[in-house]
């Protein structure tokens, strides 16, 4: 897992809109761009950080792109950060 990529792209608050919005289920981009009122090209940028990090994944139907989450690697993100709160150095 590439914890730096999922960090960044979690730290833009128009990626995490977008994230809100796919945990309603699959979903196309003109529909994204329209709930985060962006750009067809800025949401494009958007979801390739989303992508890149794993988060999200594309399905293609007919000539349509859809846009689901794959919250897998979050799952792993979330183990790595409670390491740093479980160490014997952070104990109260």
């Amino acid at each position: 897992m590439a914890i730096n990529e999922v960090l960044s792209a979690l730290a833009d608050e128009t990626r995490r809109k977008i994230l809100q919005k796919l945990r309603e289920g699959k979903i196309s981009s003109g529909e994204l761009a329209n709930f985060v009122g962006i750009s067809p090209q800025a949401l494009s940028y958007h979801l390739s950080k989303l992508k890149k990090a794993g988060i999200i994944y594309e399905t293609k139907e007919k000539n349509f792109i859809f846009y689901e989450l794959d919250l897998t690697v979050l799952d792993e993100a979330i183990v790595w950060i409670s390491t740093l709160k479980g160490g014997k150095n952070h104990e109260k």
